[in-house]
Parts: C-alpha cells; structure tokens; sequence
C-alpha cells in the first residue's frame, strides 16, 4: 500500500511517500519511508506543500494515481497552517478517490520516538523513525510528553506511556504544565529545553510516525472519520464585526 503523509502543524512543512507492507501476521507491518521533504518556514506552508508532494512522486517514479491512501496531521497547531495541510490532503484525497485519514501530530511524534526505542533507524524516515517496522521498545523507555509552539508564549502538549496517549492534547503556558509523571520529551526544541526532562531528538512528525498512528485503520479498509481540526482555541484573526461585540 503507498501512502501519501502530509503535516504542517508545526513550522515544518513534512510530506512523504510511505509504503506499507502487511506480512500477514497480527502486528507483523513494515512501514518504510520512500521519500520525505521537509521545509522548516511556518509562513511557507501553502507555497511548498504541493510541489514537495509532487517531488516525493517524481523522484521515487510514481505518479499520484499510484497512491492508495493520504494521511494529514490535524494538528493541534496554528489555524492557517493546519488548514493548508488539511485542504490539500482533501483535494488529492478527492480527486484520486482514496481515503483520507487524520491523526493527531503530537501521537505522529510520539510513534516517532516509540520506533526509535525498538532500535529503528532514524534515518530511515528522514528524521524520525518507521515506527511499525521494530514494534517499539519493551517497556517504551519510560512516559513521554510532546510539547510543540502553540506561540502565545504557549504549547501544546500531550502525555504518552507504553505508546499510547493517557492525556492530552491540551494548550498552556510551559509553567502550568508538570513535567511528572513523564520521564522524557520530544517536539520543539526550543520548548523542551523548558522541562526538567531528557529530550529525546524527534522534534516533529515524520511521514513514517504519521502513518504509523493510521496503520491498523488503513490496513482494515476501515473508512476514516471526516477531518476535523484541533485547534484547541479561538483563531487569532476575527471578523470585523465580531471585533466590534468585544
């Protein structure tokens, strides 16, 4: 199965061909990452997101006919960003007839980091991991929090163990969110560098992390939920006439 993986929840702009093989066995899955672009710029998302796809079809000889399925972040993240990234994994989703699968980006990393604690090259995802292709660690190394900008002098955040999310995802200032009962962090750097805690050095998510969160439902056939965006507050811009109520 190729997958289309697309994110721009963050400042990174992330697209990437992931190809998945089910080898028949419950759990056995190989998620392997065939080509990845990534441009760090939060105010270029709407102008590379579609020829990065289009170069990730180019270079690895598919055109997007070829492709089986797409698979977006819906963040939480910024309202511009999110919805360039989601409107444009809509429109190939639409136009090729094939499903399109949301994921939160917080568990994209996450399985990033799940993957790299089974012994997973991380450079076999362009910065993350292929997270299905090891099954993770034993133990998964401990509980992790993600934190990404939320800007506002904010982040958003979300608490794992064993791989799974046990809370979140949330927006806050970094002083109102405890570090315990998490033992490590992944995400924005700059962010990380707030908490008490081991920074593990996925810092944003991967097409491999991505597709990862979306593997059990996309080898199922099961048919995805409509898109819905976490935005988890208010867009800063505003009509003019809402601006006038406050």
């Amino acid at each position: 199965m190729l997958v289309l993986a697309v994110d721009t929840a963050t400042p990174a702009v992330t697209a990437g061909l992931v190809r998945i093989d089910d080898r028949g066995e419950p759990g056995d899955v190989d998620i392997e990452t065939l080509a990845v672009r990534v441009t760090d710029n939060p105010r270029a998302h709407a102008e590379v997101l579609t020829p990065q796809i289009l170069d990730c079809l180019s270079s690895t000889g598919h055109t997007p006919a070829d492709l089986d399925a797409v698979v977006v972040g819906v963040g939480p993240g910024p309202f511009t960003g999110l919805r360039v990234g989601m409107a444009t994994a809509s429109a190939f989703g639409d136009a090729l007839g094939v499903p399109v699968h949301g994921v939160c980006s917080l568990d994209a990393i996450a399985a990033d980091v799940h993957g790299t604690d089974g012994g997973a090259d991380p450079a076999a995802s362009g910065g993350g991991a292929d997270p299905a292709a090891s099954g993770g660690g034993a133990d998964d190394d401990g509980d992790l929090l993600v934190v990404t900008d939320a800007r506002r002098r904010e982040v958003y955040w979300a608490r794992y163990s064993g791989g799974h999310r046990v809370e979140g995802p949330g927006v806050c200032k970094p002083a109102e969110l405890k570090a315990e009962p998490s033992v490590r962090i992944a995400g924005s750097r700059p962010h990380t560098d707030l908490f008490e805690l081991p920074a593990h050095p996925v810092t944003t998510p991967s097409p491999a992390g991505l597709v990862a969160v979306a593997v059990a439902d996309l080898l199922a056939g099961v048919e995805p939920e409509p898109l819905v965006p976490l935005y988890l507050r208010r867009p800063d811009a505003v009509e003019t006439a809402d601006r006038k109520k406050k």
